[in-house]
């Protein structure tokens, strides 16, 4: 297993690209853009799966099926929060950092199958989601603020959900499976905060 593991870090590693979720302000207002957002960084699609499976380990492991909507709103609200902070400019220091450590976190909950109570697990993701918001709302301007801000909340969605259903899924394989996918995000995680 370890073996295994480690071949599919090295590889991660080896394919991992820099964190582009942080596109050209000129090209941000849309909705549409906003949808797009967070499918071109990294650093967002693994938190935000990250979320969606531990949100789906939790409802398994506890038998509380809120969980799968809880948690993952959770993140979504906090992140229009962190969102709206920046684009009425009020600061965050380390949005960045955060971010990062958001990907490394929330993978190693999942590799822990952290058994938090539902309301603790969605406080966590939703002090990860003010930064992520935070950024979104940092590099938009003033141009088209609503409707992106209501494509990338729809888009990191979607990724939740992606992240229940895989969740769900690989459920069925036993426990190893989905802290597999835990370890191999927290791992990705490093490899964007120390690859350059």
């Amino acid at each position: 297993m370890l073996k295994r593991l480690s071949l599919a870090a090295a590889a991660l590693g080896a394919t991992t690209l820099p964190a582009f979720a942080h596109l050209n302000p000129e090209e941000h207002g849309s909705f549409m853009a906003g949808v797009s957002h967070p499918f071109f960084g990294a650093d967002h699609i693994l938190a935000m799966v990250a979320v969606g499976l531990w949100a789906s380990q939790i409802a398994l492991a506890q038998n509380d099926r809120k969980a799968l909507w809880i948690v993952p709103s959770a993140f979504v609200g906090t992140m229009a929060v962190g969102f709206l902070m920046a684009v009425y400019g009020i600061g965050l220091p380390f949005v960045e950092p955060a971010i990062l450590a958001s990907v490394i976190g929330l993978g190693l909950l999942v590799t822990i199958a952290a058994r938090l109570p539902t309301a603790a697990a969605a406080a966590v993701v939703g002090a990860f989601a003010l930064f992520h918001g935070h950024a979104h709302g940092g590099e938009l301007g003033s141009a088209g603020v609503w409707q992106f801000g209501i494509g990338f909340m729809i888009a990191t969605a979607v990724l939740h959900l992606a992240g229940i259903v895989l969740g769900l899924r690989i459920a069925r394989f036993g426990s190893a499976a989905s802290r597999t996918a835990g370890a191999l995000t927290a791992i990705a995680g490093l490899s964007l905060a120390f690859g350059g």
